[in-house]
């Protein structure tokens, strides 16, 4: 399987770019694009269209192709799969529930291959992406390979979308599903965070919401334990403050704490809302704000995936949280490229608000505060 990594800041721009990979008799039957949503993304799929590539394409916060971050441009890997090996499928939340739709995910890939892995994206879906998790679960069974991100639209956090070839939708769910027979993929969620202080115990909370800790105001403890201040009248203050510089680390038995970033803060209630489920009763700690060891970590368990499970790759796709960005700064670059140069591949990837997968320890889940890094090759 060949990949190539295209990039540029206009639908001009970007048709030059596949023209010239294309030019030495390369034919990409897949492209997975991955654009600002201030970019023209209708006509880019009018020119993969022109070209009859599928299109797995979703908006960002913030592009990465191989070492380099963008903002406000369009990136795109170009990968030669023998079409009966991929299957794109699109549903869009309306008559149907976005849990329904990922059912209906994990049917279509048990129905369609032997043994299939699952890359998804999400649009503006009001729903814990937990639930998208349990949906292909429940269609597909408890052994399924998951990885992806949801979309995001550069922070404005107003309608996010994924898109494919004939359809887009705010209220999209997207998947590749792959054969895994043939395509082999492996991957890691890994954030590198660190916990700081003692274990707390959420005390009341629903789905995303926390309302207590240990039996005080969630967003007031925050502030106090954490010292920050912080005016809730500021749209976004809340998340760059609260949930890209201190996540909250939900702990679990004899598996890798999951993390959760809190998103918004409501001033009426003192709530924090979280972008995934904080389950009652469950065990938190926050986290220190990242540094070199955090990157050191995240490399280090790329390298174990490498040496463990799968030596060599084809092409590499990245969904990063977007607060990771956030927080790191500078130190966001550093990482892309020692990720890349683990298998030494063509990259492609995005700042996310979730992703999905699996950590070192734990389960195919929904995360936030992550990077999650897909691995590829053909058999």
């Amino acid at each position: 399987m060949i990949s190539k990594t295209v990039k540029g800041n206009s639908t001009e721009a970007i048709k030059k770019e596949i023209d010239k990979a294309t030019s030495d008799g390369f034919e990409p039957t897949l492209a997975i694009v991955f654009t600002s949503i201030k970019q023209d993304w209708k006509a880019i799929i009018d020119v993969l269209n022109q070209k009859e590539i599928a299109v797995f394409g979703a908006t960002t916060s913030g592009e990465f192709i191989d070492g380099d971050i963008e903002e406000g441009s369009i990136v795109m890997m170009l990968l030669d799969i023998n079409p009966k090996h991929f299957r794109v499928l699109f549903l869009e939340t309306g008559e149907h529930t976005t849990h329904e739709n990922a059912k209906q995910i994990g049917i279509a890939g048990k129905n369609t291959f032997n043994n299939p892995a699952f890359i998804i994206a999400s649009g503006w879906l009001h729903i814990d992406g937990e639930k998208i998790i349990e949906g292909i679960i429940k269609g597909f069974g408890n052994e399924v390979t998951v990885f992806g991100g949801m979309a995001g639209d550069d922070l404005a956090m107003q309608g996010p979308l994924v898109f494919t070839n004939e359809k887009s939708a705010v209220n999209g769910l997207l998947a590749l599903i792959v054969d895994e027979d043939k395509i082999e993929i492996n991957g890691i969620a890994t954030c590198g965070w660190k916990p700081i202080g003692t274990t707390k115990t959420v005390t009341k909370s629903e789905g995303n919401i926390v309302y207590t800790i240990d039996d005080k105001p969630a967003l007031d403890m925050v502030m106090k334990y954490l010292g920050l201040d912080i005016d809730l009248d500021s749209g976004n203050d809340v998340l760059t403050n609260i949930g890209a510089y201190y996540p909250l680390q939900l702990e679990r038995e004899n598996v890798t704490p999951v993390m959760r970033t809190a998103m918004w803060g409501n001033k009426e209630d003192r709530s924090l809302i979280c972008a995934g489920t904080v389950p009652q009763g469950a065990k938190v700690r926050f986290s220190l704000p990242p540094d070199f060891d955090a990157i050191e970590q995240v490399i280090d368990e790329c390298k174990e995936v490498k040496k463990e499970r799968q030596k060599e790759a084809d092409a590499l796709i990245m969904f990063s949280c977007i607060s990771r960005h956030l927080s790191f700064g500078i130190l966001m670059t550093e990482e892309i490229e020692q990720v890349k140069q683990v298998w030494d591949a063509p990259m492609v990837g995005f700042f996310s608000y979730g992703e999905f997968g699996k950590s070192k320890t734990g389960k195919h889940e929904f995360h936030n505060n992550t990077c999650c890094v897909v691995a590829l090759k053909e058999k």
